[in-house]
C-alpha cells in the first residue's frame, strides 16, 4: 500500500535538445563568473599601480633631476636656516604627498568620479603639475617669487581637488586633507627661501 502513495516527481516540460544546449549555455555563463570577477579585480590592482606609480615616478625624476640645483638649494641645506627643513625630507615629502594623491585620485575614478565630475580630474592634474613644477622653478632657476605663485596655485588646486574629490569619495578627501600639510611646508620654505 506504501506504493501507492508514491508520486513520481515529473519535470514540467520534456528536455529536448534545445534546452540541453541553452542549460549548458547558461552553465558556462556561471562558469565563467568568477574568472570575469579575478579579471576585473586584476584590471583594479593594474589601474591602483598606474595612478600611484606614475605620478609617483614623475615626482622622482623631478627630483632627481632637479632636486639640488642653484643657489636656492645651497640655502635649503644651510643648518643655520631655521623653518628650512633638509633637502632629503622635502623631497620624501613630495614624494609621499604625490602618492597620496594618485591614491586619492584613483579613488574618486573608481567610483566614476571623474566622468560625473570632469572638472576633478583638470584639477588633479593641474595640481600634478604646478607640484611637478615648484621644485624647478624654486631649485633650479632660484625664483622665489615665481615659486610662491606656483605654491598658491598648487594650494589652491589642492582645495579643489578636496571639495570634488570628497564629494565623490570621502576617503579620497581626506587623503587629499594630508597633503595640505606639504604645501603648507613648501609655502613657508619657499617664504624663507624669498626672504633671504
Amino acid at each position: 500500500m506504501a506504493s501507492q502513495d508514491l508520486k513520481q516527481r515529473t519535470k514540467p516540460h520534456d528536455a529536448s535538445p534545445a534546452d540541453a544546449d541553452a542549460d549548458a549555455a547558461t552553465t558556462t555563463k556561471v562558469r565563467l563568473r568568477r574568472p570575469d570577477r579575478r579579471t576585473v579585480a586584476k584590471r583594479g590592482l593594474r589601474s591602483l599601480a598606474l595612478a600611484v606609480s606614475l605620478p609617483l615616478s614623475l615626482t622622482l625624476i623631478d627630483i632627481y633631476f632637479f632636486g639640488s640645483l642653484g643657489a636656492a638649494s645651497a640655502a635649503a641645506a644651510d643648518p643655520e636656516r631655521p623653518f628650512v627643513p633638509p633637502l632629503w625630507i622635502l623631497h620624501t615629502l613630495c614624494a609621499v604627498s604625490s602618492l597620496l594623491m594618485g591614491l586619492s585620485a584613483w579613488l574618486v575614478w573608481a567610483e566614476g568620479g571623474f566622468h560625473r565630475r570632469p572638472v576633478a580630474l583638470s584639477l588633479y592634474l593641474a595640481q600634478l603639475g604646478l607640484a611637478l613644477a615648484w621644485g624647478p622653478v624654486v631649485f633650479g632657476l632660484g625664483a622665489g617669487r615665481v615659486g610662491l605663485a606656483v605654491a598658491a596655485g598648487m594650494v589652491a588646486a589642492m582645495v579643489g581637488c578636496y571639495k570634488t574629490f570628497g564629494e565623490v569619495n570621502p576617503i579620497a578627501g581626506d587623503l587629499v586633507k594630508i597633503c595640505f600639510a606639504w604645501a603648507g611646508l613648501l609655502s613657508v620654505v619657499n617664504l624663507k627661501l624669498v626672504s633671504m
